[in-house]
């Protein structure tokens, strides 16, 4: 499944698991995340595993779409999810009492059209991302860094694609080359000093950590440009020697000015702070 197809949905503040299907052009949702939502139930599993016998007994054709899906979880692993399309999640919530139900379905006819929109003019999406990262409290000056970060980071990617690189884990072990290089430290190790766990590293970095991230990756792409490497191995080496130039210009930096770069802060230190 391609990663990059996953995302995160936020409803009353609340994170929904999503995966948008390019080929059927429809969104399917975690049906645990609607319902914990829905229920406020303490163990959201049991609740679902008991309405899923129910629906099976009545011979609910809804029962016959469930999907599944591997989601990354709390503890960083993936596992299979049971999810529902759009159109399926509605006929789902008919059956979960709940004062929640009505805005929900509001909230789920919005996200699947907004879908739609951003297919037909990609420039919503990055609109989007602008007034969510303004609502969230960041400045314009780190916004700005952030959506480039985003057009850096995809024209790596199309390039690790065309150069036989698979998305997935070989992408994920290549950008850990790259962090490594450059932080002198792998994403996890990134990610603790930060105090994350499923939150996005890139929302969490400084202005200057982004800078020399957005050098790292934009370093790979040329060389690899230049080199054409064939699979994976040969791009691994690459993803090393780019993130090993702006690795150069991190220690520079410190070297400089006496102050470490790679900061513990993490996004609610740098909203608040």
């Amino acid at each position: 499944m391609d990663k990059k197809s996953q995302s995160v949905a936020i409803f009353n503040q609340k994170e929904i698991r999503r995966h948008w299907d390019s080929k059927k052009e429809l969104w399917y949702f975690s049906i645990i995340d609607v319902v914990a939502i829905l229920t406020d139930s303490t163990i959201p599993k049991r609740y679902w595993t008991d309405l899923k016998k129910k629906l099976k007994i009545e011979g609910s054709q809804v029962y016959e779409k469930i999907v599944q899906l591997k989601f990354k979880a709390v503890d960083g692993k993936k596992y299979a999810t049971d999810c529902f399309s759009t159109e399926d999640m509605f006929r789902l919530v008919q059956s979960i009492p709940s004062p929640r139900a009505e805005p929900f379905k509001l909230w789920l006819a919005q996200v699947g059209y907004q879908r739609i929109e951003e297919i037909a003019d990609p420039e919503l999406t990055i609109n989007r991302a602008l007034k969510t990262y303004l609502q969230k409290g960041y400045s314009k000056n780190w916004i700005n860094q952030r959506l480039k970060s985003i057009e850096i980071r995809k024209t790596l990617t199309d390039e690790w694609e065309q150069r036989g690189v698979k998305v997935g884990l070989e992408f994920a072990i290549l950008t850990n080359e790259i962090t490594k290089a450059w932080a002198g430290l792998n994403v996890k190790q990134y990610k603790n000093l930060k105090n994350l766990k499923k939150e996005s590293l890139r929302d969490n970095m400084t202005n200057l950590e982004l800078v020399l991230n957005m050098l790292a990756e934009t370093a790979t792409t040329e060389i690899s440009k230049k080199r054409k490497p064939k699979g994976f191995k040969p791009s691994k080496i690459i993803a090393k020697q780019g993130g090993s130039i702006a690795g150069n210009a991190r220690k520079e930096i410190e070297r400089q000015t006496g102050k470490k770069v790679i900061s513990k802060q993490n996004a609610k230190k740098l909203l608040n702070g």
